[in-house]
């Protein structure tokens, strides 16, 4: 699901894929005057803001070289291995078990950080907070949506499916569809 993204224009699937293939038809329609258009990264749930002027091209430039970013100042830290310094606030107690700790307190708390991602414990969460940011986008204003809600966060799929069967299909399916995969995580 890497890159993948979805555009809905009102409560129509207008696009599915890479950017590259969702921009073009989010601007076709853009300049045919639709106007409630939403797209979303399918991994994170958040909406994506697309810079949809000029021509197809210049918005296709866009999305492969951002531009306007200002450049960033050096760091602390060994930035050409990719290391950023940043504050860590802990009590007294944390801090002697961690210079306590094979290679210090870096050291130790990349181990726990890369430890916490393997065992895949986030997967679940990640995924329920990308259904439930397009659940609320797409669906917040349908019928038994709270209901659907209760369902989705306690488990219960079958539940989840027979209160969402009367949203309009496009958003109904594509929220199952996110919602599936954070079911399936658990």
């Amino acid at each position: 699901m890497a890159d993948m993204h979805t555009a809905f224009s009102g409560h129509r699937k207008i696009a599915n894929g890479p950017l590259a293939v969702v921009a073009p038809a989010v601007k076709a329609a853009i300049d045919a005057g639709e106007s409630h258009v939403l797209v979303f990264d399918d991994k994170s749930g958040r909406q994506v803001d697309l810079d949809l002027r000029g021509t197809m091209e210049d918005v296709i430039a866009r999305l492969v070289t951002p531009t306007g970013e200002p450049p960033r100042a050096p760091g602390r830290g060994r930035p050409k291995l990719g290391v950023t310094a940043r504050e860590v606030t802990l009590l007294p107690s944390h801090w002697e078990w961690l210079a306590a700790q094979p290679g210090g307190a870096s050291a130790a708390l990349r181990r726990l950080v890369d430890q916490a991602r393997r065992s895949g414990g986030d997967d679940q969460r990640q995924a329920q907070e990308a259904a439930h940011r397009i659940m609320f986008a797409l669906a917040g204003d349908f019928s038994d949506f709270e209901e659907a809600t209760r369902a989705f966060y306690a488990g219960d799929w079958d539940q989840f499916l027979a209160l969402s069967e009367n949203w309009p299909i496009d958003p109904r399916d594509y929220v199952r569809v996110l919602a599936e995969r954070a079911f399936s995580t658990r």
